[in-house]
């Protein structure tokens, strides 16, 4: 069930903020599910009558309004904090991801870290289409994230997709989000001015984000790698599964002695252009990995192709690449707590079994 949200929350006045009031009369309602704030019908895209360039920039500043609000949500809802990297920049453009509080130094045995696919969405996010035709339930990362943090796991949200800044454009988004002025024509056009991304000189790389693999690397090398006593878990999706075994191929030995479980869904990794012939690599995976993939048979149901046979592989419950994550989540936390405990298990019975014949041995040595 969707947790209820303080009104202040709310879509809508994030929007009269803004000075899209006009074209984007919508809100959440109790379900989660965006709706037209006076029809109560789903979001049409189609609102100016068949002009697509100007139905695409409105779909546009939807989408980055979502962006800025999820990220709101994720703070104040869930209590996740923003860190900004790379730590030791000044004066530059930086990206961010979020975790909760004590991600790093907490007694919570689990951190569980979430890598969406590629696309314009951000950090937040498993699908914009998804939250826009579906729900916050299902296109977002936030039940996930709420029933990580009440499973007791620490949680570290990356932002993969945030790689440059067009700084035309964020000063412009800025001047639009903080202005409330009348509905007029010169609104429109203005809108339209800045919605252009046709200008690819203002586009900055942001540094250790240029791609997804180094924002994920550097959040890895400078925090998740530091942690001490945690088994870390990974949700990845499409592209995500790339980035991930990306990483371990590049952190090897750390990722393999840190990471207990990962679930993949529908993911875009490729073992043999990535993994190669590894043989240790391939060993970890099959051991330490389960995917989800969007299929027309029941949720759990083995799902295994020619191509993907190098670890357990099941359907995803759905045929909509997009609300595979959702689909798949209940699943996905059955398998993370499966996995541990078969990792405790073995842990302990590795550990030597101390006698009373082996204490005097011992003390008489």
């Amino acid at each position: 069930m969707w947790l209820p949200m303080a009104e202040e929350l709310s879509f809508h006045k994030f929007i009269e903020q803004s000075d899209l009031l006009e074209e984007l009369k919508y809100d959440f309602n109790e379900k989660a599910e965006l709706r037209h704030t006076e029809t109560q019908k789903p979001f049409v895209f189609n609102y100016y009558k068949n002009v697509l360039e100007r139905n695409s920039k409105r779909y546009q500043a939807l989408g980055h309004l979502l962006e800025q609000y999820i990220y709101e949500l994720m703070e104040k809802v869930c209590k996740l904090q923003k860190v900004y990297i790379p730590l030791e920049a000044d004066e530059e453009p930086r990206s961010f991801f979020f975790m909760n509080e004590r991600a790093l130094t907490s007694h919570h045995s689990v951190l569980l870290v979430l890598l969406q696919d590629h696309g314009v969405f951000r950090a937040g996010q498993w699908s914009q289409q998804a939250i826009i035709h579906h729900g916050l339930q299902h296109g977002s990362q936030i039940p996930c994230i709420q029933m990580a943090l009440q499973a007791h796991y620490d949680i570290i949200v990356p932002n993969p997709n945030d790689n440059f800044v067009d700084l035309k454009m964020e000063k412009e988004w800025e001047s639009l989000l903080t202005q409330n002025i009348e509905s007029s024509p010169l609104k429109i056009v203005e809108a339209e001015r800045f919605l252009s991304l046709q200008q690819p000189a203002l586009c900055i790389p942001k540094r250790c984000s240029n791609t997804p693999e180094e924002h994920m690397a550097y959040i890895w090398d400078c925090f998740i790698s530091k942690t001490e006593g945690k088994d870390v878990a990974f949700i990845v999706h499409g592209y995500g599964g790339l980035v991930f075994m990306d990483l371990l191929v590049h952190r090897k030995w750390e990722v393999m002695s840190k990471v207990y479980a990962v679930a993949l869904i529908d993911s875009e990794h490729h073992i043999g252009h990535q993994l190669g012939s590894d043989v240790q690599l391939l060993a970890w995976i099959r051991h330490h990995c389960r995917e989800w993939v969007t299929n027309p048979k029941p949720l759990d149901k083995p799902a295994a192709t020619v191509l993907k046979k190098e670890f357990p592989v099941v359907s995803a419950g759905t045929e909509k690449h997009s609300l595979a994550p959702s689909s798949s989540l209940q699943s996905i936390f059955k398998y993370f707590k499966k996995a541990l405990k078969a990792k405790t298990t073995m842990k302990f019975s590795r550990m030597p079994v101390v006698t009373r014949s082996s204490t005097k041995r011992k003390q008489s040595a």
